[in-house]
């Protein structure tokens, strides 16, 4: 891989501009595919839209709306969250959920006070506290009405996210430098190619 600026690199003779890096990682972890669309690399955008939203997608049809939800809490940490967070947007709704509830559930009790309504009937926001593995709670009632596919769809959602992250890693990085042509270039070669950049730049 040759660079002529920071953010043009070429990959096995052919130069690929990546824009602003930063911003089109920023994109690709906000909506997977935005930093490519962004880098009008249009084939892998709409690839890595379809595949990786599709996947988060039906995880969370499968989970029955609830495998996707932010909380750290004692019984409930939920540590599946900071993964299923690689896709971005998708899961930003979690968090306005779990701040919600922690102002409607007291410190010391650990208890969710009885008025307290979720946002989006219930989109994405935690269990009724407090939540004991000994007890019947609201993630108990979510396993038994949706068996083997609340775990289904908390790995389906957990892989889209860790996806994304080599999504958003390609938006930064740009393609590998292996030439397309599964080539290896000889040192003639590569000293060929490094003339012919100092010819451009001096034109």
């Amino acid at each position: 891989m040759a660079a002529d600026s920071n953010n043009t690199i070429l990959v096995d003779g052919e130069r690929i501009d990546l824009r602003n890096r930063t911003l089109a990682a920023f994109l690709a972890w906000l909506v997977p595919g935005a930093g490519h669309f962004y880098q009008r690399r249009y084939t892998k955008a709409s690839l890595f839209m379809v595949c990786i939203l599709s996947t988060w997608i039906l995880g969370f049809a499968l989970g029955g709306g609830h495998v996707v939800y932010a909380s750290w809490v004692s019984g409930d940490k939920r540590w599946h969250y900071f993964l299923q967070a690689g896709v971005g947007g998708a899961a930003l709704p979690a968090l306005i959920q779990v701040n919600r509830m922690k102002k409607a559930t007291d410190p010391v009790s650990g208890q969710t006070a009885k008025q307290y309504e979720p946002l989006w009937g219930g989109f994405m926001a935690p269990p009724l506290r407090p939540v004991r593995e000994n007890q019947a709670d609201e993630v108990s009632a979510w396993y038994a009405r949706r068996g083997a596919g609340y775990e289904m769809g908390t790995w389906y959602t957990v892989i889209a996210g860790l996806l994304n992250i080599l999504v958003i890693y390609d938006a930064y990085g740009g393609p590998l430098s292996v030439p397309i042509s599964g080539r290896r270039k000889e040192p003639k070669e590569d000293a060929d190619s490094a003339d012919e950049d100092a010819k451009e730049e001096s034109t």
